[in-house]
C-alpha cells in the first residue's frame, strides 16, 4: 500500500482536496483508504443507539454490521493513542492510504497551504509538494489547488514510498 499525506492548518482545504482527489483514484481503477486524524473528541455514534449503550457500559470495542457496511469503534479508556502504523495494519489491502491530519508522519506530504497560515514545508522534509493559490518561492512542485488531476497523476506516479 502506498501511503501519502496531506498537511496543512485547519480550513486549508485537506478535506475537500482529498474528496476531490479520491473519483480520480478509483476511475483509474485503484483503491483507497484514509486514516484522519481528529485533535479532539468524537464520536461515530448516536446517543441511545444500542452501540452506544454498550459503549458507555464498558466494552472495549463494538463492532456494527449491516448488509451496507461494517464499523468497529474501539475505546482507548487509559490507553494511549495507536501509532499510524498500527491503523495501517487494520486496514484492508488498497492500492493507496491517505494520511490527514498527521503532520509529523514520515510519509511522502502535500502541503496545503492557504493564506497567511505559516508554511509547513520548510521544517518537514517530508513535505514533497505544495498546492495552494499563490507562488512559494520553493524548489518543491507547486500545483494549484483546483488542478485536482495534475495532483492526483504526481501522487500517481511519486518515486519513492514509504511505510510509517
Amino acid at each position: 500500500m502506498k501511503i501519502f499525506g496531506f498537511a496543512g492548518y485547519s480550513g486549508s482545504g485537506k478535506t475537500t482536496l482529498i474528496e476531490k482527489l479520491i473519483p480520480i483514484f478509483v476511475d483509474a481503477g485503484l483503491t483507497v483508504s484514509i486514516i484522519k486524524h481528529a485533535h479532539h473528541d468524537f464520536d461515530v455514534d448516536q446517543p441511545g443507539k444500542d452501540s452506544f449503550r454498550h459503549r458507555q457500559a464498558g466494552a472495549r470495542e463494538v463492532l456494527i454490521s449491516s448488509d451496507k457496511r461494517w464499523a468497529l469503534m474501539h475505546e482507548l479508556r487509559a490507553e494511549n493513542e495507536p501509532p499510524v502504523s498500527e491503523h495501517v495494519k487494520r486496514l484492508s489491502p488498497c492500492d493507496f492510504v491517505f494520511i490527514e491530519g498527521y503532520k509529523n508522519m514520515p510519509v511522502p506530504k502535500l502541503e496545503i497551504h492557504r493564506g497567511a497560515t505559516p508554511l509547513l514545508y520548510p521544517a518537514d522534509p517530508n513535505i514533497v509538494a505544495v498546492a495552494g493559490f499563490e507562488k512559494l518561492e520553493t524548489d518543491l512542485p507547486q500545483f494549484d489547488l483546483n488542478d485536482t488531476q495534475r495532483i492526483a497523476l504526481f501522487i500517481m506516479q511519486y518515486p519513492k514510498w514509504n511505510l510509517p
